[in-house]
């Protein structure tokens, strides 16, 4: 779904980018200068094209990742964004320098007018002249910058025939990599075919330099490869000795559904020696859900899903149904807060109790 989308958005936003750019549909794509080597493994992201000649000098991009975006203006004293979204999901990261003699206004402003042609919705936009506009930046500078590949800034400036852009090139790197100064900053969603793709956007002037910096993170949410961890046969069986109980993450369900998905084998398999290996053995099947919804709604659903669970064990392992007992609490016994994504996916969980 998400790679359609990208195929039909490409087109619109690549080509209104180099429009609004240029002038003229007729230009090659964009690209970075003769004089620069773009970061090693970049690229630009299929939904948005780079400004015109511009020189992406930093990228990272996670297959499955979780990072948060502000749901209004303005930071806490920690500067962490306020009303944070938090977006777990294949998250990418680009910083690119325009040309130099560019305005932070000219290259944000087609930035903003390519998403929206494809639909963009502004959650948090703002100017420099609002004065928390400044301060966004540092909602995701220090640690998100620390992870990202930088390009080769030295072997650039060598290749750099003009003098003061090769010097201005000397303090690039880390924090100095974006604008400073004149920010401009835009977040947002753009929603295709169900799908909802998050998208930040801060430009500004690079402190102490002639080149306009754009920072562009992006987040498509999307299930976690599941089935990938388990808890074996032992360690079930050294978990229930010692507190009766043991909460296991390796049974998967789609959201607001009770049917098991095929990745959940692995653990059932493990739950399913233990079961054997001890044959006296009677356990509730326990079904914890986070709080989003109503509790009658998740009370439902986390006793179909330990049923679901007795279900499977029954049938495909030759389990005594004696031996099993489904149980569903929905949120009522959480084991962290339900206030961030974190937190909830450890509260949606099946526990195996000693009855």
């Amino acid at each position: 779904m998400i790679r359609s989308m990208h195929a039909r958005l490409r087109a619109g936003l690549a080509g209104l980018a180099l429009a609004c750019t240029l002038g003229s549909l007729a230009m090659p794509a964009a690209a970075a200068p003769s004089w620069a080597t773009d970061v090693a493994g970049g690229q630009d992201h299929p939904l948005l094209q780079r400004y015109t000649d511009s020189w992406l000098i930093a990228y990272q991009q996670q297959s499955f990742a979780q990072t948060s975006f502000p749901g209004k203006l303005g930071l806490d004293n920690k500067n962490r964004f306020l009303a944070p979204v938090t977006v777990e999901g294949q998250v990418t990261r680009l910083v690119y320098l325009a040309p130099p003699g560019k305005t932070p206004l000219e290259v944000h402003r087609n930035y903003e007018q390519a998403l929206a042609a494809a639909g963009f919705k502004a959650v948090v936009s703002c100017t420099p002249s609002q004065p928390l506009c400044e301060k966004m930046r540092y909602g995701f500078a220090d640690d998100r910058y620390d992870a990202l590949k930088q390009a080769n800034f030295a072997a650039s400036r060598d290749r750099q025939s003009d003098p003061k852009l090769a010097d201005a090139m000397r303090g690039l790197g880390g924090v100095n990599m974006v604008g400073t100064e004149d920010l401009f900053f835009s977040y947002g969603t753009l929603s295709r075919n169900g799908a909802t793709v998050h998208v930040m956007v801060n430009t500004g002037k690079v402190y102490n330099s002639p080149f306009v910096g754009t920072y562009i993170e992006i987040a498509e949410p999307k299930a976690m490869l599941g089935g990938q961890v388990t808890v074996n046969a032992e360690a079930l069986k050294n978990g229930l000795q010692a507190e009766g109980k043991i909460a296991l993450y390796g049974i998967y369900f789609d959201t607001g559904k009770a049917a098991l998905k095929p990745e959940s084998k692995a653990q059932l398999d493990e739950m399913a020696r233990l079961l054997k290996a001890q044959p006296a053995l009677k356990v509730y099947i326990v079904g914890h859900t986070d709080n989003q919804g109503t509790l009658a709604a998740n009370l439902t659903l986390s006793q179909q899903r330990a049923q679901a669970v007795v279900e499977a064990l029954i049938q495909q392992y030759q389990i005594p149904a004696a031996r099993l007992s489904a149980q569903g609490v929905a949120s009522l016994v959480p084991v962290a807060a339900n206030a961030a994504e974190a937190g909830r996916a450890k509260n949606r969980r099946v526990e195996l109790v000693v009855q």
